[in-house]
């Protein structure tokens, strides 16, 4: 049986992350974790792209730029929202995105009720959901990059 599966330390990785002005105080925490795993998998960082949007509601056509550029072989995208209806729209987009591009478009998005959540989930008590986030945008690229030989 031949095993295919993603494996960190991949230093031709190109990464894009999106990221919203929206909470930016929580957001620039998560991309300081997506950042950090980057860096400590290997990746050259001057291959990873930040791209600030406005708002939630941009993120899913920043995403299918990014992702539909040829540049990227992961994009990570994430926001602090606690909207039900705009974080439905904004998943449904990074969805579609990924789905159209062919390359994975990772969910960075938290949805919490309380600051406090959200400062947790940034790294004080739930680990930081931004390097998570990286991880999982490590694997799939170097994974997608394994299935295209």
């Amino acid at each position: 049986m031949n095993i295919i599966s993603g494996l960190f330390n991949e230093s031709d990785i190109r990464v894009g992350i999106i990221a919203s002005r929206f909470n930016e105080v929580i957001v620039s925490k998560l991309i300081d974790g997506a950042a950090d795993g980057l860096a400590r998998h290997g990746v050259d960082m001057d291959k990873v792209d930040l791209a600030w949007v406005p708002g939630a509601f941009e993120i899913p056509l920043a995403a299918k730029k990014m992702a539909e550029s040829g540049k990227y072989d992961a994009v990570i995208r994430g926001e602090t929202d606690h909207y039900e209806h705009v974080a439905t729209e904004v998943t449904k987009g990074v969805a579609m995105a990924s789905l159209s591009s062919g390359i994975p478009v990772l969910y960075g998005v938290l949805t919490t009720d309380t600051i406090e959540q959200a400062i947790n989930r940034a790294g004080l008590k739930s680990g930081n959901k931004g390097f998570e986030c990286a991880m999982d945008a490590l694997e799939m690229a170097s994974l997608f990059k394994k299935l295209e030989k």
